[in-house]
């Protein structure tokens, strides 16, 4: 299945700065059409073209925002730490609210992948009168046990990537020690030890995700400004379990009346098949594709198309929503 043309955006702006912030934002499509908002992976991965192009811009009006300190949103965390204050999970929901009220919006649908799937659903649970639907893929939640596998349990699959991973904090024990040890590196007096840090951080994330053979290489890692910016935030947001207080799987029960779709990999090493499995559980009514494989990239390959194939269902019987 191929993915959308690329489109010139209706419109974009900075939302009006806080917290020392200026967040980016703009729309695609068809302003008459449903609203969708699409939320970035990392934390700290910014906007890529890729994901407007998995949605119909006949049918939908998509909105896109850059999270704070990432992408086009300033200041950005790849040129200063400062960008990690007033920068939790509790702010990006406090920034979408700020969007969808200053783009007039009543309500919208939801596309989130990777940590954009966690933030989704955070924003769905704090206000679910505004959330029409969801489609998250390469799912998250940011619990400890996940951010464990991912630093830490998935050594046993990658044993020689680890070793060097490891090593630049070689005493921590878990996941969430790996991920606090490597952002004071990143948020150090030692700016040499910042890259150092930074493109050690990148290369496990690439390190996890390849071992599937049609993985593409995220040429971003290979950008230093990008790579500081992206372990800067995405440690920030993990060694502190994304500021959860109860993890997601004990609260979407309440979000059983909403049209979800989860979309998830077999063998994904970033974020275990137990985590969506687990969140379906809660979830009856929620929809669970299992792709084969262990892909966890949503602008290629099956999982993009099973999130063009769910985007084309749902905007066959969304309302408009502004």
């Amino acid at each position: 299945m191929t993915n959308f043309p690329i489109t010139s955006p209706l419109a974009s702006g900075y939302l009006p700065e806080e917290d020392g912030h200026a967040v980016f934002w703009e729309t695609f499509g068809n302003p008459n059409a449903p609203t969708i908002v699409l939320l970035h992976g990392g934390p700290g991965g910014g906007m890529r073209p890729g994901m407007v192009q998995l949605f119909d811009p006949d049918r939908w009006n998509i909105v896109t925002i850059d999270q704070r300190g990432a992408g086009r949103s300033t200041p950005h965390a790849g040129e200063s730490a400062k960008a990690l204050h007033a920068n939790t999970t509790e702010h990006l929901i406090h920034d979408l609210e700020r969007l969808r009220e200053t783009l007039g919006i009543e309500t919208w649908y939801i596309y989130g992948s990777s940590w954009g799937t966690a933030l989704g659903f955070v924003y769905a649970l704090r206000h679910r009168q505004r959330v029409e639907g969801m489609i998250l893929a390469a799912v998250a939640t940011c619990a400890r046990n996940d951010i464990d596998f991912l630093y830490h349990g998935a050594r046993r699959f990658l044993p020689d990537a680890h070793a060097v991973f490891h090593s630049i904090v070689p005493d921590a024990r878990d996941g969430i020690e790996i991920a606090a040890g490597y952002g004071d590196l990143l948020t150090g007096s030692d700016s040499g030890m910042q890259i150092h840090a930074a493109r050690s951080w990148c290369a496990w994330e690439a390190a996890v995700v390849s071992h599937d053979p049609r993985t593409q290489a995220n040429s971003a890692y290979e950008d230093d400004r990008f790579a500081l910016g992206f372990a800067r935030i995405v440690t920030h947001y993990f060694r502190n379990l994304a500021w959860l207080d109860l993890p997601l799987t004990a609260q979407v029960h309440r979000l059983t009346d909403l049209d979800i779709t989860m979309i998830h990999s077999r063998l994904d090493l970033s974020t275990p098949l137990l985590t969506p499995w687990r969140l379906h559980k809660a979830m009856p009514s929620s929809k669970l594709v299992i792709i084969p494989g262990g892909l966890h990239a949503t602008v290629y390959g099956p999982l993009s198309e099973a999130i063009i194939e769910t985007g084309k269902r749902i905007s066959r019987i969304a309302r408009p929503t502004d």
